[in-house]
């Protein structure tokens, strides 16, 4: 019986190593599976990969061809949700289709004020906040202003809100994490120096927008855009109103009108061609054009696009 035993003996020593080594490898596997994050627009993805490296596969709902107001949701996007660990929202009222997509995946922990949701608005300084509520006012936001994209500064503290909200599911990469928060920030200010010289110039000029989604940008500049093509969110440039703008640049000095990819350029260029002044294109979203997939070289295109707009 012992003899029989000892001649099985290596073949059961092989087993053993074996089911070793397969328990190691799937060990390992799971320790090196990344996070699955999907934000709602590109240029929310684009800043989550600053922060999470390598250790997450990040991926955008909304496609940058599209306004994000009114992107429609594929059931592609309800099972990309559906399998991801972490979801990351501009919050507010920006993206009326995101909590109906969140519904759909059926994953509590991500809806809204869940623990895997991310709300970037949190600790941002909105402006134009309204007074009153009325849909005689038009496309009206009710927490404010929710375009506060458009303003590098704010990134600070939306790479705080990432890289807590990180911290607390994967808490093993923390050091990775604070690492690569440091060095955006650090990068980030010395953008900002660039961006401020290079737009030196705009400081106290003022621009016409498309729609109310200058604020911000015109904020971090120095510049004024205190009236839209729209007269009122939402509602398409009237007659009457262009007409209005028309003697309203004439008399205050506008420098350009700057519309998003997405609208019509037929109202801002006969504008422009029936005022003598600049008309100029800029993005809401990282990838809207060629060259600005990034989140730096977003902000590069757009206040490049500014600054030779407005001189």
């Amino acid at each position: 019986m012992f003899n029989k035993l000892k001649n099985y003996f290596p073949l059961l020593c092989r087993v053993v190593l074996l089911s070793f080594v397969m328990l190691m490898a799937v060990s390992a596997q799971a320790k090196e599976q990344k996070c699955k994050i999907v934000a709602t627009t590109t240029l929310w993805a684009e800043l989550v990969k600053q922060i999470a490296g390598d250790k997450a596969e990040v991926q955008a709902i909304a496609s940058p061809k599209f306004n994000v107001h009114f992107y429609p949701p594929k059931p592609s996007d309800v099972r990309k949700v559906a399998q991801s660990d972490l979801y990351v929202s501009t919050g507010l009222d920006l993206e009326a289709w995101s909590d109906p997509l969140l519904e759909a995946a059926g994953k509590p922990q991500l809806f809204r004020g869940g623990p895997r949701f991310v709300d970037l608005s949190a600790g941002i300084k909105l402006l134009e906040a309204p007074t009153q509520l009325s849909r005689a006012e038009g496309d009206i936001h009710v927490f404010g202003n929710p375009h506060y994209a458009m303003n590098p500064e704010n990134a600070k503290i939306m790479a705080k809100t990432i890289l807590t909200k990180l911290i607390e599911i994967d808490p093993e990469n923390r050091e990775y994490y604070e690492t690569n928060t440091q060095s955006f920030l650090t990068k980030l200010d010395e953008k900002i120096r660039e961006w401020k010289k290079l737009c030196s110039h705009c400081r106290g000029k003022e621009v016409i927008s498309y729609h109310d989604d200058m604020v911000y940008l015109a904020d971090f500049l120095g510049l004024k855009a205190e009236q839209s093509l729209e007269p009122k969110p939402g509602i398409p440039p009237t007659p009457k109103h262009l007409n209005f703008l028309e003697n309203y640049i004439r008399e205050h000095n506008i420098k350009a009108i700057v519309s998003p990819t997405f609208y019509s350029p037929h109202a801002p260029e006969k504008l422009a061609k029936r005022t003598g002044i600049k008309t100029v294109t800029i993005c809401q979203n990282a990838g809207e054009v060629k060259g600005t997939e990034d989140f730096f070289k977003f902000f590069d295109y757009n206040i490049q696009k500014i600054s030779e707009a407005v001189q």
